[in-house]
């Protein structure tokens, strides 16, 4: 886990409405409560729409007294597609990690002709360090394809100190019944993969 010399640990989570971003946080929320942290969730900007961006910001540590994230401040970046990634960037910390799932989706900007895609995202992203992970691939492998978001917690659980325990713990709560193998082979691999990167 990044020092961190105010015992509070940021991570923003970004991507589009869909991808189960809000889903994510929530999951990291309650890891983080049940290892005992104090914990805030962010209110959601954006749009959560399907195609819209969704940002939502998980702050926990022994005393969490404020959510606000200036640029430079997150500890952790985990974006759902490359895009957001670039777009969100900025606010990660020096030494952070920025865990992004390679893949690219076009919001609704570019598709309604308004905006362009960057150029050279994924080259961009790894020339910033970024762990790219190829989440989607990993979630049909495990059995769900739905599970692109809990592939990526896996690959942040990888960096952080909580128990995998703990992690599996909620996500068995919160995911249907019938997914729960699925969600959970999906996390493994998704934490497998990071380690896997970063050697």
């Amino acid at each position: 886990m990044p020092v961190n010399a105010t015992n509070t640990t940021t991570v923003l989570l970004c991507g589009v409405g869909g991808q189960g971003t809000i889903l994510a946080a929530d999951l990291l929320a309650k890891t983080a409560i049940a290892a005992g942290c104090t914990v805030k969730l962010s209110e959601i900007h954006g749009m959560s729409q399907r195609g819209g961006a969704v940002t939502t910001i998980v702050r926990f540590g022994d005393d969490v007294s404020s959510m606000v994230t200036d640029p430079g401040s997150a500890d952790y970046i985990i974006a759902f597609e490359t895009t957001e990634a670039l777009r969100n960037a900025p606010y990660l910390k020096q030494g952070g990690m920025l865990l992004v799932n390679d893949e690219s989706i076009k919001p609704l900007p570019v598709l309604t002709g308004s905006a362009s895609m960057p150029e050279r995202a994924r080259e961009r992203l790894c020339e910033l360090g970024a762990v790219l992970v190829p989440a989607g691939a990993i979630a049909k492998t495990a059995g769900n394809a739905k599970s692109t978001n809990v592939v990526l917690l896996g690959a942040l659980a990888s960096g952080m100190d909580f128990d995998l325990a703990l992690w599996e713990d909620q996500i068995a709560k919160r995911v249907p019944a019938h997914t729960i193998d699925a969600n959970l082979a999906a996390f493994r691999a998704g934490a497998e993969a990071a380690q896997g990167v970063k050697a």
